[in-house]
């Protein structure tokens, strides 16, 4: 749910969503309407409601209930790409195959010089061939809070950040 969407916003909807439908069964065989009513607040909420509804069915029916172990397997999954892959992998299983790459990691990592690509698969490549796979779990929650606390899309705090001196496109650094 969280495309598009503030992770606040989500954090409001999920209480009645999963009171509504405590198990994998209820969302399953819910009527879409139903599910498309309680997540409205969180936009595109048709195709959301329909990767929900898929997500459950396919987990009950390809994987017995249960939450697969593999990238590979995660990404066969309705609205599943890499990035909820890797922080469902790490967060369900504490297992790590990737870099979880979203829009602040992506855009942070090319402020940082890690990366000239823009595709998040791509960003996530370039940091896992230079970061040793001990951080990439933990490289991904630096980025995001360094993107939402100092380094914002519209405006950089470059005097306040932490990385001010080695950030190459600092402001600091070139005296801007």
């Amino acid at each position: 749910m969280s495309a598009q969407c503030t992770d606040e916003r989500v954090n409001q909807v999920t209480p009645s969503l999963f009171k509504t439908f405590p198990s994998l069964e209820s969302f399953a065989n819910a009527d879409l309407k139903d599910i498309e009513a309680l997540i409205f607040s969180t936009g595109f909420y048709h195709n959301k409601a329909k990767s929900i509804q898929g997500f459950a069915k396919k987990l009950l029916n390809d994987f017995d209930g249960k939450i697969p172990k593999t990238i590979a397997e995660l990404t066969t999954l309705p609205g599943f790409g890499r990035k909820t892959a890797n922080v469902v992998l790490s967060e369900v299983h504490g297992l790590v195959e990737g870099i979880v790459v979203d829009t602040h990691v992506n855009r942070i990592s090319k402020v940082l010089g890690l990366t000239t690509k823009n595709d998040p698969v791509q960003v996530e490549k370039d940091l896992m061939s230079i970061l040793p796979k001990k951080y990439w779990r933990d490289i991904s929650l630096y980025l995001i809070f360094l993107g939402r606390k100092s380094c914002k899309a519209h405006r950089r705090f470059c005097g306040e950040c932490i990385l001010k001196k080695d950030c190459p496109s600092s402001s600091v650094v070139q005296g801007v």
